[in-house]
């Protein structure tokens, strides 16, 4: 197998970001939250403007820590399949994790990676096509 090399930030980490009150605010929700003793590298590459990171953890943990409709794991697989299509390796690595530590399977996981597959062929088939879209779909109840 090829190596792909590692991949370098444009920028580098805070030193001793928690020496930041807004910084060390966030970690430690970030790790009561999670119930961990780490926070990811992500953050700690974030936390260069504290503004930036202070909002983006909040929308993070609206969306994906909050109670909703829609389930933790159903929400980690989504995160897996737009990572995946947008070429996000760290965000494919990290919530797959994620996904694995609230229980996704071994099928599962095929699965998902199944749909991703077929998803991505039929879209481009769709757009090379350039279909119109069947009124039925926009029509209520949904077709």
């Amino acid at each position: 197998m090829q190596s792909l090399g590692v991949q370098m930030s444009v920028l580098k980490p805070v030193e001793d970001p928690e020496s930041d009150p807004r910084i060390r605010a966030v970690f430690e929700d970030i790790r009561a939250t999670r119930n961990s003793a780490t926070v990811n590298l992500f953050w700690h590459h974030l936390a260069f403007q504290p503004q930036l990171l202070e909002e983006t953890w909040r929308e993070v943990k609206a969306v994906m820590a909050s109670p909703s409709a829609l389930d933790p794991l159903t929400k980690e697989l989504i995160y897996i399949a737009v990572s995946a299509t947008n070429a996000c390796a760290y965000c494919v690595h990290s919530h797959t994790a994620a996904a694995r530590a609230k229980g996704m399977t071994v099928d599962q996981h095929a699965d998902l990676l199944r749909v991703i597959a077929l998803a991505g062929r039929t879209n481009q088939l769709a757009n090379a096509l350039q279909l119109p879209i069947d009124p039925a779909f926009d029509a209520p109840g949904g077709g």
